[in-house]
């Protein structure tokens, strides 16, 4: 059978099934003034499971609204600003339909049009599909040895590290296999080598100045596979695109539950890059009800924030000056911070992580001072336990919503991402040089606006002396003293003051005397609500940890560190899944890992039989804790775990804010364009797609109830396209539109009004 042929009957075999069970279509769809009713018909019937778009540039922010039609076709669009509408239809196995004018409150019908082949129908499919025809090196290339040999980097040791520095490093910024990626004109090394040194200029809308630096980290990133040996494997995968190459399946059409989902998106950021954004607070559902939607503009120093009711935004620059706290600036003084992570408290304010000055000072720059003393002084009890001493470089920057004010907490240690423990006054912190967990009390700091006072941080160690590792410890049988050398110490990390640099792969003899002191960079963070611990994900040494930290009642002397790596496949080299970035905890203390290989991974501690002792040290004492889940879709060609999406953070639906139950698991599917929803009881996903514009690619989630006697309507879950080059998103460099941040509603039925 040929290759054409195979994929033609592919497209008409997924056509047959989608009509299999088309009934005739409703004469009409009862409607209310504020929404649009239909039936989407095709030559062959009834079109279930298809996206209908409606579209208005009415509003004070251009405005999407995406259905799906139910089994027999029908769609219904609710809650319409006024406005003029235009409605198309985008499905898999079609085209996209011509648009049409519709009125509220009245009827449209849409003809849907079937794509005349497999070419055709492939190019609205989710990058995961495209990149799955990768082809990276076999498992029998590893390890790599160098250029004289197989081209590979003596640093790749396993194929898992080749996958993993694909996502880490490839997608960190934006997918992989959507329409500018998997397409090249000059399809040869050379021309590969030529896209990635491309910079865009300065005062770049979405980068700033900062095009030339995603340039290097391209290419720092290929010399890392062995800069040949990863330019042939791209160049290999867009040539057999370019010569008619397609997926070797079709992502199936929306059903169930998929049918019921109601996505609202907003133009924002004026084609700015946001990097993520925050709805509500994380303990409490209802503390930002019907309040703006925050997203922090990187490289641009600007928190954005949308007014859903009105659909006006607003933009606040901020400024930070080390040591000294924030500043909102006037709306003609152009901001120069780098906001990172946004984060709302209990009294609706917002709290951001800053990662300071990037690269080399600009000209006229004041140099970066030394920390405050509060970072070493020993009256500090924490600085006496555990100094920090080194460069003022991050800031807690809390942005006051009622006076749109700012002012901002300057830190010990680099920060990253941030999260309130259950208590709602206690902010944690993973971050950048990461030796420490550190948290401020947002009550000492709104009381003192001492940061002596208000921050608090503590070593990560490990009982890895326990006689009896089988004996389950409390908070603070660690005994954390300003005696270091009762530890046994990281890497290359046997003196203070050093500002990174350590080599996380390095092995250390370990005293079995002595208890464990590790460090490596926290990534994703969250609060475990039965017990007052915090989980982070540590990203280094491969294939990656979870962090439990617990500071006890006198932290710093009872702050307690647990650490538990995913368990080794049978082969004894491989990992079960690998390149965790995001983490957070479920009602009943159940931890959820969010991996950059396309799985979720479930760890459950009380199933440990061994949770301290000398494999503490490793993280390797409690296999039988855990599960892994492979995303829906495909996975890349001769790979054994994991899938060709990509989970970048995710995020645990604690209070039902998005109308699926309480506890359901919502990972990002941030290569296959969506939200994926995991039911824990059912072990089953419901993947939330974002059809239009293509490229939504988010990196987090977040949700809040507006009012909880409104049903449906009163509950959503928030996320926005996060790519920093936004013009891969649909449109490329001629769109106009974007960055948009797009409400996710489940309804009762695909009707509900």
């Amino acid at each position: 059978m040929s290759r054409h042929f195979a994929q033609s009957l592919l497209v008409s075999t997924f056509l047959v099934a989608a009509n299999a069970a088309f009934a005739a279509p409703a004469a009409s769809v009862p409607t209310s003034p504020d929404g649009i009713g239909g039936v989407v018909t095709s030559s062959k019937g009834p079109e279930a499971g298809v996206w209908v778009i409606a579209e208005t540039r009415d509003t004070p922010t251009h405005m999407l609204k995406i259905v799906v039609t139910d089994d027999q076709g029908r769609f219904y669009v609710p809650e319409l600003p006024q406005g003029k509408y235009e409605l198309f239809v985008r499905g898999y196995g079609l085209v996209d339909s011509a648009r049409v004018p519709a009125e509220l409150g009245k009827n449209v019908n849409l003809t849907a049009v079937l794509a005349p082949d497999a070419k055709t129908a492939a190019q609205i499919y989710p990058p995961n599909y495209w990149l799955s025809l990768i082809k990276v090196p076999a498992e029998s290339d590893f390890p790599g040895t160098g250029p004289k040999g197989n081209g590979i980097s003596p640093r790749m040791a396993t194929q898992q590290q080749w996958l993993q520095q694909m996502g880490d490093q490839c997608q960190q910024c934006h997918q992989q296999g959507d329409h500018t990626t998997r397409n090249l004109e000059n399809n040869t090394a050379e021309g590969w080598a030529e896209r990635i040194n491309k910079a865009r200029g300065d005062e770049d809308q979405a980068l700033r100045d900062h095009g030339a630096q995603y340039a290097t980290a391209m290419n720092n990133a290929m010399s890392q596979f062995g800069r040949q040996r990863g330019l042939a494997m791209w160049t290999d995968w867009t040539k057999r695109i370019a010569e008619g190459e397609l997926p070797k399946e079709a992502p199936p059409r929306p059903v169930g539950i998929e049918r019921n989902v109601v996505l609202t998106s907003y133009d924002w950021a004026n084609g700015r890059y946001v990097h993520d954004i925050t709805a509500g607070n994380r303990h409490n559902p209802t503390a930002n009800a019907n309040g703006p939607v925050y997203g922090v503009v990187l490289w641009w120093g600007y928190l954005e924030a949308l007014d859903a009711k009105t659909g006006k935004t607003n933009e606040y620059g901020y400024k930070v000056t080390p040591n000294k706290g924030a500043e909102i600036l006037p709306a003609d003084i152009l901001p120069d911070d780098r906001p990172h992570n946004p984060m709302i408290d209990k009294n609706g304010n917002v709290w951001m992580t800053d990662l300071g000055q990037s690269g080399p000072p600009k000209p006229g720059a004041l140099p970066i001072p030394d920390r405050l003393p509060y970072c070493t002084d020993p009256s500090n009890k924490f600085a006496k336990y555990f100094p920090q001493p080194g460069k003022a470089r991050t800031t807690a920057v809390q942005f006051i919503a009622e006076t749109k004010k700012g002012d901002g907490v300057p830190m010990c240690n680099g920060i990253h991402h941030l999260m309130f423990n259950q208590n709602q006054k206690d902010l944690y912190f993973s971050g950048g040089d990461q030796k420490v967990v550190s948290w401020i009390d947002i009550d000492e700091w709104a009381k003192s606006h001492d940061p002596a006072k208000a921050v608090s941080w503590c070593p990560m160690v490990l009982d890895s002396n326990a006689t009896d590792p089988t004996k389950r410890p409390a908070p603070g049988d660690v005994t954390i003293t300003p005696d270091m050398k009762a530890w046994n110490q990281p890497a290359a990390a046997r003196s203070m003051g050093d500002e990174g640099g350590e080599d996380p792969t390095e092995k250390v003899a370990l005293d079995p005397k002595k208890d464990t002191r590790v460090q490596g960079f926290l990534y994703g963070i969250d609060a475990d609500v039965t017990d007052g611990s915090m989980w982070a994900a540590k990203t280094n040494p491969f294939p990656g940890q979870f962090i439990r930290f617990h500071p006890g009642s006198n932290p710093p002397e009872t702050c307690h560190t647990e650490m538990y790596e995913v368990p080794k496949m049978p082969d004894g080299v491989n990992y079960i899944s690998f390149n965790g970035r995001g983490i957070s905890a479920d009602s009943k203390g159940v931890t959820w890992g969010f991996s950059g290989n396309g799985q979720l991974q479930r760890f459950e501690r009380k199933l440990c039989k061994n949770i301290a002792g000398p494999a503490a040290a490793t993280g390797q004492q409690c296999p039988e804790g855990w599960s892994v889940y492979d995303a829906p879709g495909p996975k890349i060609a001769g790979t054994k775990n994991g899938t060709a999406d990509f989970h970048y953070l995710g995020w645990v639906d604690l209070h039902d804010t998005l109308g699926m139950g309480k506890d359901m698991v919502i990972t990002t599917g941030s290569n296959s364009d969506s939200l994926l929803a995991f039911n824990d009881a059912t072990k089953k996903y419901t993947v939330l797609r974002v059809p239009y514009p293509m490229g939504f690619r988010t990196r987090g989630v977040d949700g809040r109830i507006d009012d909880p006697k409104a049903g449906w309507k009163g509950r959503g879950a928030w996320a926005t396209y996060s790519s920093a080059p936004v013009w891969h998103v649909e449109g490329g460099e001629d769109n106009t539109s974007g960055p948009f941040l797009v409400k996710f509603q489940v309804r009762p039925d695909p009707l509900a009004k």
